[in-house]
C-alpha cells in the first residue's frame, strides 16, 4: 500500500507542471429527494428509481473530445433524510472480478468509483471503490496526493449498504454478458461530518463529486481473463478511466474540477449553476498550481500577476489578488459581480468566504 500511494503522490505531481488556464465546465446534477428509504440489491429497475435523472454519459478522463468509451456506463442519484443513494450501470460484454479482501486496492479489476467532497474546499474528501464481486475499497483523504499527506485507509462507512446484479455470468470467457449493475446507500451521518453546516442539504445546495470507471484491456488465456501485456515491459497495458466529469488529465484526485450535485426538495426544471464561480474555482486552483510548480523548480514562489501566464483581463475580471511570503502564499478572487469570493492557499485550499 505505502509503495502504491507513493506511486499516486508522484504521478499527481507530474500532472503540475505550469500551463495555460483551460476552463473545463463541470457536470451538473439535480438530486432529488425521496420519503422513503428502500432496499439496496443492486436492481436498479426498481420503481423507487424511475423518477431519478441518468447522468449524462461517461467520458474519457482527459476529457469530452478524447476517445469515446467503448462500453457506456452512466449513474443516478437521489436522497432521503437517512441515506445518499447511488445507481450505477456498467455495459460490458466480459464481466471478471478477482478481488475479495476489503480495503484491497480495489482498480486493479475493473471497478466503479465514488468521490465525495462534501463542503467543496478540495480537502477531507471520500473516495469508495467496488469491483463486480461487491467487493469494498472505503477510504478518506484529508487532501489530495498532490500534497502528500496521509491516506487514512482504516477509514469505514458506517452502515453502508452496497449491492452487485450481473447481467451475465461472472468470470466467465465463454459467453456474452450484457451489463452489471450497483447501488449504494451512505448514511448522512458518514457525510454531515465533513460537510460545513454539519447537517442535511439543504433545497438547492450542492457537493462536489466525480465517478470512475477503471475498465482494464483483457485476454482470455487457459480459459480466465487475463490484463493484456506491454510485450516490451510485461506490464499491463495502461487502464482506461472512463468518468462522469472530466479531469483534463488522467488523475482523479483534482477535486476542484469534480460534478455539482445540486440537492432539490423535488424534481424541478431550474439550473443552479454559476458559471462565473466556477471560473473562479479553477483559475484560483490553476494559480496555486502555478506556484506549487514554481517552488518545486526554484524554491521561490512568483510574486507579481505578470509572471503567471494569465492575461491580465481574466485576472482583473476575476478581481485575482495575491500575497506571497517567503514560504507560502495567500490567493483571493470574488466574481465580475462581487456576490461570491474565494480564498485559496498554500495547500490548494479553496474556501467561499462571500
Amino acid at each position: 500500500m505505502k509503495k502504491l500511494l507513493i506511486i499516486l503522490f508522484l504521478a499527481a505531481t507530474i500532472g503540475l507542471q505550469a500551463q495555460e488556464f483551460n476552463f473545463i465546465e463541470p457536470e451538473q446534477y439535480l438530486c432529488y429527494k425521496i420519503d422513503h428509504d428502500f432496499t439496496i440489491d443492486g436492481n436498479i429497475n426498481k420503481t423507487e428509481w424511475q423518477k431519478a435523472d441518468w447522468t449524462h454519459l461517461f467520458v474519457d478522463i482527459e476529457g469530452r473530445d478524447f476517445k469515446k468509451p467503448y462500453y457506456n456506463t452512466r449513474a443516478k442519484m437521489q436522497w432521503s433524510d437517512q441515506y445518499l443513494y447511488f445507481a450505477f450501470e456498467l455495459k460490458d460484454h466480459h464481466i471478471w472480478a478477482n478481488i475479495t479482501q476489503k480495503d484491497a486496492v480495489i482498480f486493479h479489476d475493473n471497478d466503479i468509483e465514488i468521490f465525495i467532497d462534501a463542503n467543496g474546499d478540495t480537502h477531507n474528501y471520500l473516495e469508495l471503490e467496488l469491483n463486480a464481486l461487491n467487493t469494498v475499497w472505503d477510504l478518506f483523504l484529508t487532501k489530495p496526493y498532490r500534497e502528500g499527506s496521509p491516506v487514512l485507509n482504516e477509514f469505514d462507512f458506517v452502515g453502508l449498504q452496497t449491492a452487485v446484479q450481473i447481467n451475465g455470468t461472472l468470470n466467465n470467457p465463454h459467453d456474452e454478458d450484457d451489463s452489471w449493475t450497483v447501488e449504494v446507500a451512505i448514511p448522512w451521518s458518514n457525510l454531515v461530518t465533513t460537510f460545513t453546516h454539519r447537517r442535511l442539504p439543504h433545497h438547492g445546495e450542492n457537493m462536489r463529486m466525480n465517478f470512475s470507471r477503471v475498465q482494464w484491456e483483457t485476454q482470455v488465456v487457459d480459459d480466465k481473463y487475463e490484463k493484456v501485456r506491454n510485450p516490451e515491459t510485461a506490464k499491463p497495458l495502461p487502464e482506461n478511466n472512463w468518468i462522469w466529469s472530466p479531469m483534463g488529465v488522467i488523475d482523479m484526485h483534482r477535486p476542484e474540477l469534480w460534478g455539482i450535485v445540486t440537492f432539490v426538495d423535488q424534481p424541478i426544471n431550474q439550473s443552479f449553476f454559476n458559471k462565473d464561480e466556477e471560473i473562479l474555482r479553477q483559475l484560483l486552483s490553476h494559480i496555486y498550481k502555478v506556484q506549487r510548480s514554481e517552488y518545486r523548480k526554484t524554491g521561490k514562489y512568483f510574486h507579481t500577476p505578470d509572471q503567471l501566464n494569465i492575461t491580465n483581463e481574466l485576472l482583473a475580471k476575476y478581481n485575482i489578488h495575491m500575497d506571497v511570503l517567503e514560504y507560502s502564499f495567500e490567493l483571493k478572487g470574488s466574481t465580475p459581480d462581487n456576490k461570491v469570493s474565494y480564498y485559496c492557499n498554500t495547500e490548494g485550499r479553496l474556501v467561499k468566504i462571500q
